[in-house]
């Protein structure tokens, strides 16, 4: 057979080799150079609220994403199973995303309202308790590790520098003022935020009046994928 030759020769495989690589890779990049924006536009998408971030921040250094990805792929059995695939808009304020590649948990891209803040904290604490064949190791210690929302105002300023050039506008000037204020106001049901961060959710997540882990990660974990109503999303294809 023909490709024998090409198969035998080491020479020849890596020069076709290179020109197969060469050619997808062209076809993968030049298009993007045509588009005006690779992000769709959606209504609804926000930036992280204090206590959003801070649990964002929990969910990477416990490393979460190991696990579970956060990226739902526009194929049948996954949008089945998980919600509307995943839009390049919903991860346009993570740095870093958190698409994952390994699942041996189940995507979390829109885990968000479909268990109870009862349920999240007791598959925390101890995930076979509500998952029997569960392999996720517990987490309860959170619920002892109280957050201290001072100066967290600086990394929402720090986050700014990422995007546009270090002249971002991800955070206002007077998000960072108040991002102090606003983390405990959502912990506790202590304010209404929703005019800096529309859709927030302000209530006691972890059933203890201290500003703890536990609060901010299940606040973290009820926001995703609740941002964007995708019933109404339609993509645009002109570009």
């Amino acid at each position: 057979m023909k490709h024998e030759v090409i198969e035998k020769n080491a020479t020849l495989l890596l020069i076709f080799s290179l020109l197969v690589v060469t050619i997808g890779g062209i076809v993968q990049i030049v298009p993007l150079f045509y588009l005006q924006n690779t992000i769709e536009k959606v209504e609804g998408m926000r930036p992280y609220t204090p206590l959003e971030l801070a649990g964002r921040n929990i969910y990477i250094r416990e490393g979460c994403y190991t696990c579970h990805s956060q990226m739902i792929r526009p194929f049948r059995d996954e949008v089945e199973r998980y919600g509307h695939y995943s839009l390049a808009a919903e991860s346009q304020y993570d740095h870093p995303f958190q698409w994952g590649s390994k699942r041996t948990g189940p995507d979390l891209a829109r885990v968000g309202g479909r268990y109870s803040d009862d349920w999240q904290r007791e598959h925390l604490a101890n995930p076979r308790n509500v998952v029997p064949e569960s392999v996720m190791p517990g987490y309860a210690y959170l619920y002892d590790k109280e957050i201290d929302p001072k100066g967290f105002g600086k990394h929402l300023a720090a986050l700014n520098l990422t995007v546009n050039n270090g002249n971002g506008d991800m955070y206002s000037a007077e998000a960072v003022e108040n991002a102090e204020a606003d983390m405990v106001a959502q912990a506790t049901d202590g304010g209404d935020i929703t005019g800096r961060y529309p859709k927030s959710q302000a209530r006691n997540y972890d059933g203890d009046p201290r500003l703890t882990e536990m609060d901010a990660l299940v606040a973290y974990l009820q926001m995703l994928g609740t941002l964007v109503d995708t019933s109404t999303f339609k993509a645009d294809m002109s570009r």
